[in-house]
């Protein structure tokens, strides 16, 4: 396989996991598995092409992170509130992610452990659909503290890699009493500084790699970025559609095949 065609493929992968509950890590470490490429060489790649689909986030959600802008600015409560929950809820991930760095690249280099991990999931999502009751608390600036704190903490689940950062976010919001749409929008929303976070640290450490011309190069990045970008756009309205009418099952479902599959192709290869 030509190294364009993977950068398109693995865009396209980022962009249609990253805000769905399936684990975009996950998928992006069993592609390697299955394709046979190189994950050392495409590691920069997989984190950086993130920020395509981050910055859809921005794009379809502009007149939210607007309106909370202009309101930061007369000092509106509502606003202020905003953000202080998505800064809150950012930091367990942040200071448990920097703690535990070289445990978590250790588990990224498991393919098994994103298959269990789907599989596990998958039956929590099933088993949260049918036990937790709607919650009644809309709006991100709504959510109390507390649980804000509860949401950021359940995050770091997803640094097991097939766990899924908004799986764990969102169904972690749904069992704190947080209706869905929100819970799936301050999962949106709490990815753009915990990506941003995640990207800066990759690139930090690889800074010197990048310099020398190793792995994907800029284009390619650039390339990835743009896919990952556009198919994003596409997916998070379809997601917000189908969370609203028909919830996480299918989802579930989804992770329990998928997981199950790769497991057997990966222990019969």
């Amino acid at each position: 396989m030509t190294d364009l065609l993977t950068i398109i493929l693995l865009g396209i992968v980022e962009g249609v996991t990253e805000f769905l509950p399936v684990s975009s890590t996950g998928h992006l470490i069993l592609a390697s598995a299955l394709l046979g490429y190189d994950s050392a060489y495409w590691e920069v790649f997989n984190i950086v092409i993130q920020l395509g689909a981050i910055l859809a986030i921005v794009v379809l959600y502009w007149r939210t992170f607007w309106a909370v802008i202009s309101g930061l600015m007369r000092v509106d409560p509502v606003s202020i509130r905003f953000v202080r929950n998505l800064l809150v809820a950012f930091l367990p991930a942040a200071v448990i992610g920097l703690a535990l760095h070289k445990y978590i690249e250790a588990l990224l280099a498991s393919p098994v452990t994103v298959c269990v991990a789907l599989i596990v999931g998958g039956f929590a999502i099933l088993f949260i659909e049918r036990t937790v009751k709607e919650g009644d608390i809309a709006g991100v600036a709504d959510i109390p503290l507390p649980k804000v704190i509860g949401i950021g903490f359940i995050q770091c689940l997803a640094m097991i890699p097939g766990v899924s950062r908004s799986g764990a976010t969102i169904l972690g919001a749904l069992s704190l009493g947080v209706e869905r749409r929100t819970a799936a929008e301050f999962s949106f929303f709490l990815a753009i500084p915990t990506m941003l976070g995640a990207t800066a640290l990759e690139l930090v450490k690889n800074r010197h790699e990048l310099a020398a011309g190793g792995g994907v190069g800029f284009g390619g990045i650039a390339i990835g970025f743009v896919v990952a970008f556009i198919v994003a756009l596409l997916v998070v309205r379809w997601f917000v559609g189908i969370v609203t009418k028909r919830g996480f099952s299918p989802f579930a479902w989804y992770r329990i095949v998928a997981g199950s599959a790769a497991l057997v192709w990966l222990l019969a290869r």
